[in-house]
């Protein structure tokens, strides 16, 4: 499902609804152009009979070169699913879920910026701010702030995870640098987990916060590989394109990978993967504001050395 697709059948849809209704209301969506990217962002409504509700973030991407998005059109990329600590997975999906649950605010804060905003959610009490910026030639830069406004964070941290479900690529790996190496002198790891939740996050190689949780169905964020990377960012391939995800040094930031998190195909012979990052909060305090900048290249495929001059172009000047 191409982005402008998903934005025909929301319109079109629009259209036939009720005065008032806001299944596809424009307002809880909207796309930003740039030279070589168009992205549709929006809150936890749905758009169209297409993309489901509960999916914030980046609902579609496309390029000149490539009008399918990289991401399942029923679901998202950069999405903000989980706030979690050291407590065992809630039994009810409006906790475990909280930020697809809870109400946002899509505001229009600028030509080619958009913000998503949330009250302090009903469990954790998380205030939040998601900023993405669409910038040419290829670029989303994300800015996300958060201030908990509640106590009791179990085992003294806050974690936030986001979601990004891949849209059937014929690698379903992330690749990265091997803790030890660097942008000077890399070394890849190719990373893909066999089974969802089963060595399905990679530390940083000075990564040292480690929490208990408690019984329950696992989740990706609870299962640490032995693998750890050395430069915040990692990327994988779609079709002849690849996706680059870039975080800013200094928090602490888990990658998460699932093979099946993105559900099945259409046709069912095979299943998307989930290409995750976490950002961990140790010693978490009411009132403090927290925070993530990460960018997202999505591009033609031009080989590692692209991949690297990507990285340190985002270092030298937005993530700097």
């Amino acid at each position: 499902m191409t982005a402008s697709v998903l934005i025909a059948a929301a319109v079109a849809m629009a259209a036939a609804q009720p005065e008032g209704a806001s299944v596809t209301d424009p307002a809880h969506w909207v796309e930003l152009r740039a030279e070589a990217l168009t992205a549709v962002i929006g809150d936890n409504e749905p758009m169209g009979s297409h993309h489901r509700k509960l999916y914030n973030g980046v609902f579609a991407l496309t390029t000149p070169a490539l009008a399918e998005s990289p991401f399942v059109p029923a679901y998202a990329g950069l999405n903000l699913e989980h706030y979690f600590d050291a407590r065992a997975r809630h039994e009810k999906d409006t906790v475990f879920f909280e930020p697809r649950h809870a109400p946002m605010e899509l505001r229009r804060t600028g030509d080619n910026t958009v913000e998503l905003y949330q009250a302090a959610t009903p469990f954790y009490g998380v205030e939040s701010w998601t900023r993405f910026t669409v910038s040419a030639p290829h670029y989303i830069d994300m800015t996300y702030r958060c201030i908990p406004r509640k106590d009791g964070f179990a085992g003294g941290f806050m974690g936030v995870f986001w979601a990004s479900y891949i849209n059937a690529p014929a690698d379903k790996s992330l690749y990265f640098l091997q803790a030890g190496s660097s942008l000077d002198a890399p070394r890849w790891v190719q990373y893909c987990t066999q089974v969802h939740g089963h060595a399905s996050t990679v530390v940083h190689e000075s990564d040292t916060f480690s929490a208990e949780f408690g019984e329950g169905e696992g989740s990706l964020f609870e299962d640490l590989s032995p693998l750890r990377y050395a430069e915040p960012f990692y990327y994988g391939l779609f079709r002849d394109h690849v996706l680059i995800f870039i975080f800013e040094r200094g928090p602490v930031v888990r990658f998460s990978h699932s093979p099946s998190g993105g559900g099945a195909t259409p046709a069912g012979d095979d299943t998307n993967p989930a290409w995750d990052f976490q950002l961990i909060v140790p010693g978490v305090k009411t009132g403090q504001e927290y925070g993530l900048r990460m960018r997202l290249v999505y591009k033609l495929w031009a080989g590692r050395a692209d991949v690297l001059a990507e990285v340190r172009n985002a270092y030298a000047t937005v993530l700097n």
